[in-house]
Parts: structure tokens; sequence; C-alpha cells
């Protein structure tokens, strides 16, 4: 039975994380004019520090949404305060990092859900990064209690768009069906349409899978799409991009974009997070040296 346990660790997913698309299209709408989505930041501090300074050069006001998994590499006390301070003054809601930090018990489970592609030593380090940095979090209890009070997902009118906020996909915080792998199979066609159509959106915003992601589809004869900024705080694409968040905006980016499209008269655009890549690094292997999990199953993506 605790064998069965463990090789469940990390690729379960706890039935708190799900919602489904009906619970979206009954969730508050707030509004913005501009909308950052901004998921996987991992730690990363000067990513932080540059999409403050990006949203700063906007002509208009700027909201921050944290789409999760914020918290990561960040196992210094020093970080992860420095981090979640600052990424609480905005709004945002959970992934499985942060609402994994005020579990119950010592198993270490990163609630990461991981398919069965994914490799079982990358999944058992990622239960380990998870477990230091649960014990980081056990020492800063006001702020994984805030944490861990999060919502699961968030509902935006940018303009006329109906924008959904999630982590993983319309179904549950840790799902995978809008990451690269998934989201043009055929027989997820269905399940696609059904999701826009239930939670009454255009735009579903995610991130989890840690790949990018930008698929238009028709919903009832309208443009919808879905957008995956893979992660804010590390090299995507093999490389070809740095970090990345989304934009959602009235107006057009004042940044350069990697890719986008339009949806009900807004623009939807994965912008690049110009960081301090030397600063980054620094920080990174303060923490997790040669040979470490963390460098195991990152750092050569981080060197990207």
């Amino acid at each position: 039975m605790i064998e069965q346990a463990a090789s469940l660790a990390g690729r379960s997913c706890p039935l708190r994380y799900r919602y489904g698309p009906q619970a979206i299209a009954a969730a508050p709408q707030r509004v913005a004019d501009t909308l950052y989505v901004i998921g996987g930041l991992y730690g990363n501090l000067p990513a932080l520090d540059a999409i403050e300074q990006m949203a700063a050069r906007e002509a208009g006001p700027v909201t921050l949404c944290f789409n999760g998994d914020f918290d990561w590499f960040n196992v210094d006390d020093a970080g992860f305060r420095a981090l979640n301070q600052r990424v609480l003054q905005h709004e945002a809601i959970a992934g499985n990092v942060e609402a994994e930090l005020a579990a119950d018990g010592d198993a270490a489970d990163c609630g990461c859900a991981y398919p069965d592609q994914v490799d079982a030593a990358v999944v058992e380090r990622s239960n380990r990064i998870h477990a230091r940095l649960k014990a980081t979090a056990q020492r800063h209890a006001e702020l994984t209690a805030r944490l861990d009070s999060l919502p699961l997902f968030a509902r935006y009118d940018v303009g006329h768009c109906r924008v959904a906020v999630v982590h993983g996909d319309a179904e549950s915080l840790a799902g995978w069906r809008f990451g690269v792998d998934d989201i043009d199979k055929p027989d997820h066609a269905e399940w696609l349409q059904r999701a826009f159509e239930d939670a009454q959106v255009d735009v579903f915003a995610s991130t989890h899978t840690c790949e990018p992601v930008l698929k238009r589809l028709l919903v009832k004869g309208s443009c919808a799409a879905v957008i995956n900024n893979g992660a804010a705080g590390m090299p995507n694409a093999g490389g070809k991009y740095p970090g990345l968040i989304t934009r959602i905006g009235l107006a057009p980016s004042p940044h350069p974009v990697a890719y986008g499209t339009q949806i009900a008269g807004v623009f939807v655009d994965a912008l690049p997070v110009a960081c301090d890549q030397e600063r980054w690094t620094r920080m990174f292997l303060a923490n997790w040296p040669e040979q470490s999990d963390a460098h195991v199953s990152y750092f050569s993506r981080i060197e990207g």
C-alpha cells in the first residue's frame, strides 16, 4: 500500500483540484483594460522585476494575475518571503505548487498530475523539490495561509472578451488538456468546444504544462482561443523564447510580441520576458548546485 502511494505521488489529481467549466461560468467577473497572466514564474525574482517594469511602461493601468506555480526554485527563506510578498500584492490563483504547500502530512507530492509519458525520474525529482519548498513554507505560516486561500481560477472581462484564467485546464488545476501534446488530439475537439460553451468564455489563459501553446478555434461561429504561456520564469520552446507571459489588452502591446491573435476585438499575445539571466543563474545555483534535483531537471533549460 505504501509502495502504491509512492508511485502515485506527482501523478494523481486530487478531488480538491477539480472544478469544471460550469464553475468558471459562475465566477465573479473582474474587469481589466490590460491583463498580464503570469504562469510558471518558478521563484524567478529577476523575471518578476522585468514583468513589473513592463507593466509600468504600459500607457494605462495593468492588472497582474499570477496563475500559479510562481513558487518552485525559491527554497531559501529570503527568496520565498520576497517573492510571495510581492506576488500577493497583485491578483493570483493557486497552482499545484502552492496548493500542496499546506497539504497535511509529510509525503512528498508536487501535485503536478504528470501524464504517463513523463519519465518517473523527473516525477521523483519534482516531488523532492517540492518537499524542500514545503519545508521552507512551513517556516512562513502567515504567507502559506494566504497561499492556501487562493482561488483555483479567475474570470475577467477585457472589453468584450471574456477570459478564464486557470492554472491547468477547464476541468482541473492540474489538468494537461491545454498542453502542446493534447490540445490538437482529435478526440479532444468535442471536449474543447464544450469547455468554451459551458464556461461561457472566449479565451482560456493557462500555464502548468511548461510549454507554450496558442490554439484558435470557432465556437458557435465566433473565434475563441487557448493561450498557454509555458513558463514566465524559464526559457521556452527549446530556448527560442525566454520567459513568456500572456497579455490580453484593449490596445496593442507596446512590447515585442512572440506570437498572438485577436479575439472579440482584443489583443491576445505572448510577450517575451527579458530578465537579468546572470543574476537569476546565480540565485538558482545558490539553492540548487550541480547534481541537485532541480539542477538535473532544469539547469540545461535555464541556460537555454
